[in-house]
C-alpha cells in the first residue's frame, strides 16, 4: 500500500484546535447514591497525521488532552488523553482513551455521513467489556470495585461549536450506575 501524502480527518476534521466549555454537567456514583458537579473543560486537539497499519490500513490521527475541572472549588476530577482516529477505507471512527484511574477504553463507530439539519457532524462510538473490537481494560482493583463495564459517546461538532453527551456503566458500590457527562464547548483557537 502506497503512503497518502495527505491527511484525510473525514468527520474528525473540525476537532483540530483547543475548545473551551463550562455548562458540564457529571452525574458519578456515590455510596448514597449519585452526586451532580458542574463543570468546565478544555480539550486540546492536535493533528499527528497519517499513521499506517501492518500495510493494510491508515489511519489519520489526532491526539488530545481533556482536563475537567469542579465549579465548586476549581479542582481537577478528570484528566483524559488519548487518540481520535479516522480509517477513511472503512468508514470507521476510533477513539482511544485513557484516564488516570488504570481504565483504558478503544471505541469505535461506522460513520454514515451523519448530519443534523445545521449541517454539523454527529459521531457516535461506542465500547463493551466483552467486545471482541471495542473494549474496556482496568486494573484489577477497579475490576473488583468499579467496574467500567459500558462506554458510549455521541458528540455533534461544526461550527465553532463541540457538544457531548456519554455514559459510562460502572459496577460500583453493588449496583450498576450509569455515570453521564455532557458539556457544551466553543473553539477558542
Amino acid at each position: 500500500m502506497s503512503e497518502l501524502t495527505e491527511e484525510d480527518y473525514g468527520p474528525l476534521q473540525g476537532l483540530i484546535g483547543v475548545w473551551r466549555g463550562d455548562k458540564g454537567l457529571d452525574i458519578a456514583p456515590d455510596p448514597e447514591g449519585s452526586e451532580n458537579n458542574p463543570y468546565y473543560e478544555t480539550i486540546s486537539y492536535s493533528a499527528c497525521g497519517n499513521v499506517t497499519n501492518a500495510e493494510s490500513q491508515v489511519l489519520a490521527a489526532i491526539y488530545y488532552r481533556q482536563i475537567v475541572k469542579r465549579k465548586s472549588n476549581d479542582g481537577i476530577f478528570h484528566d483524559q488523553t488519548g487518540y481520535w482516529m479516522w480509517d477513511a477505507a472503512r468508514q470507521l471512527v476510533i477513539h482511544a482513551l485513557t484516564i488516570p484511574r488504570a481504565v483504558c477504553v478503544l471505541a469505535g463507530g461506522r460513520y454514515t455521513e451523519s448530519m443534523t439539519s445545521a449541517g454539523d457532524v454527529i459521531i457516535n462510538v461506542t465500547a463493551h467489556i466483552d467486545d471482541p473490537d471495542w473494549s474496556i481494560i482496568q486494573a484489577p482493583v477497579m475490576q473488583e470495585n468499579a467496574k467500567t463495564t459500558d462506554f458510549s459517546l455521541s458528540m455533534t461538532l461544526g461550527n465553532g461549536k463541540l457538544s457531548y453527551a456519554q455514559t459510562t456503566m460502572v459496577d460500583i458500590y453493588g449496583k450498576a450506575f450509569e455515570h453521564t457527562d455532557q458539556n457544551e464547548l466553543l473553539l477558542s483557537s
